[in-house]
């Protein structure tokens, strides 16, 4: 792959990640929350969802539209990096699977089957899970924080945590000396960490690794997810293709000189990468749905599951809290808030190939 090529598929893939996360980002929240709380204990102080509309519209009023996106920047940065990662990692391992290939070499306009491209895209999702943990830890931890928060005195207000009563006096733990306490006008209410002192947080508790807290989900997910993905939309746009070549076999050029259309030479149309994309979307999020809520509850279970006594090292297991989820909850707590994740995956999956097709075909 040439530099040229490289910087094509970073722009292209970042620009469509953009444009489909500010779309798709408040339904994701609602996932998000609904995923978080299949484990968390009912509480007075803590908001439990009946599904994704009941979490929207209980956002909205509570918190207003800062509410519905809350922790934005992270996921934006990182679905423009996600997004460019994956498909350069994509173009990528298409390249060496074409150098490899049984039959020789084949050149970079040579398509490939449907099981090398599907075998392509795993390789892509398998590598871009390293860099999307971290993202998707924090902005997790970012969409469920306000949950442990009480309800804001006004609608549309970011709720801050109440301070807890403080004595008129107390007494220094080190010397025994009584001292006077401010009162409790005098102290500033906590405002919610935000992704800077999130990450610290992480970094002092855990050190770097634990920023990839929850990464065997993610691996899962995107390794099996991204070559359903890709395959299913490869599928489907080659069925277009092929559709529209046999209804007209032959195209007619400027100069009036016929051609016959075959699948190397014929574009896809917007609406043909809409379309697959969108089915290619759904197909892919609901395929390894579980590992993502497995995931989102292990990354956000210091938020809302907090463990009694000293720190303790990471120490939920994939395996374990999907165990524990299947117990308790069975496939309905695997699949909390998939419906709203399909549904956001259809227009936002369409958006993101639209626009990635759309530029590769105008600077191609």
């Amino acid at each position: 792959m040439t530099a040229k090529q490289a910087g094509k598929d970073i722009l292209f893939g970042s620009f469509a990640g953009m444009v489909a996360e500010v779309f798709e980002y408040p339904f994701d929240l609602a996932k998000v929350r609904l995923q978080a709380q299949v484990l968390s204990p009912a509480s007075s102080t803590t908001i439990h969802f009946n599904g994704p509309m009941h979490c929207l519209s209980h956002t909205w009023k509570e918190e207003g539209l800062r509410g519905l996106y809350r922790g934005l920047p992270a996921p934006i940065v990182g679905s423009m990096a996600e997004t460019a990662a994956l498909f350069l990692a994509y173009s990528t391992f298409q390249n060496m699977i074409r150098s490899f290939s049984s039959s020789g070499p084949l050149s970079n306009s040579a398509p490939l089957s449907i099981p090398q491209l599907t075998l392509a895209a795993a390789g892509a999702g398998f590598v871009t899970s390293f860099v999307l943990t971290p993202i998707e830890l924090v902005k997790c931890k970012m969409q469920v924080q306000m949950l442990n928060f009480h309800p804001p005195t006004a609608p549309g207000r970011i709720p801050r945590r109440p301070v807890p009563p403080l004595p008129s006096s107390a007494r220094s733990y080190h010397t025994g000396r009584a001292y006077t306490v401010p009162p409790p006008a005098t102290v500033e209410a906590l405002r919610p960490p935000g992704p800077i002192a999130l990450i610290r947080s992480i970094i002092d508790s855990y050190g770097v690794r634990g920023l990839w807290l929850g990464h065997t989900g993610t691996l899962v997910r995107e390794t099996g997810g991204t070559a359903a993905w890709f395959m299913a939309k490869e599928w489907v746009a080659r069925k277009l293709v092929a559709r529209r070549i046999r209804n007209s076999p032959y195209e007619t050029a400027s100069d009036g000189t016929r051609a016959p259309r075959t699948a190397a030479n014929t574009e896809l149309l917007p609406w043909e990468s809409a379309f697959s994309g969108a089915l290619a979307g759904a197909f892919g999020a609901l395929i390894f749905y579980p590992a993502d809520t497995v995931k989102s509850a292990i990354q956000t279970e210091e938020e809302l599951r907090p463990r009694t006594g000293p720190l303790k090292p990471l120490s939920s297991s994939f395996l374990g809290t999907f165990r524990l989820m299947w117990m308790k909850h069975g496939l309905k707590g695997l699949y909390a808030g998939c419906g709203m994740t399909v549904a956001r995956a259809v227009p936002s999956s369409g958006i993101i190939f639209v626009v990635y097709d759309g530029l590769t075909a105008y600077f191609s």
